[in-house]
């Protein structure tokens, strides 16, 4: 249900937004806003999301925890998605999401609510089943078998 009412009172937000602004600026200004927006998104994601790239390849060589840069880059990229989405309101939290402090303040929430069982580092390996026997060979029969006799 919480998701359905997402979807259903951001664009009504969005609507909205659109109506008054487009009302005080005009259509064409409204446009470019929206068109520049998307444009700067662009940018900031690509330049942010390399930063980011070297701080997780740079936790990994060191091993260290790589959980702050890679949420950091999970929130970059929404936040690309939010700012090539039309609108004001989606706009200002993918701008939100592109400023470090406030990336670093998401983080820090959602730690607090999140609970990590286990971590590991490296190729996890399973040891084969070893099962332990006694044989002895026996040989084949000579001759035909039962199987063979016409």
């Amino acid at each position: 249900m919480p998701l359905f009412l997402l979807f259903l009172i951001i664009p009504l937000i969005e609507i909205a937004l659109f109506v008054q602004i487009g009302g005080a600026i005009g259509l064409f200004p409204t446009l470019a806003i929206v068109i520049l927006t998307a444009i700067a998104g662009t940018y900031l994601v690509r330049s942010q999301g390399l930063a980011v790239l070297s701080q997780v390849q740079q936790s990994l060589n060191e091993l260290r925890d790589p959980t702050e840069p890679l949420a950091h880059g999970a929130m970059i990229l929404f936040s690309g998605a939010l700012l090539l989405t039309p609108g004001f309101f989606t706009d200002a939290l993918g701008l939100a999401l592109m400023i470090p402090g406030f990336r670093s303040a998401v983080f820090r929430f959602l730690r607090a609510r999140v609970k990590v069982q286990t971590m590991s580092y490296g190729a996890q390996t399973q040891q084969p089943d070893i099962i332990d026997a006694e044989f002895e060979e026996i040989d084949p029969p000579k001759g035909p078998s039962g199987w063979t006799r016409h």
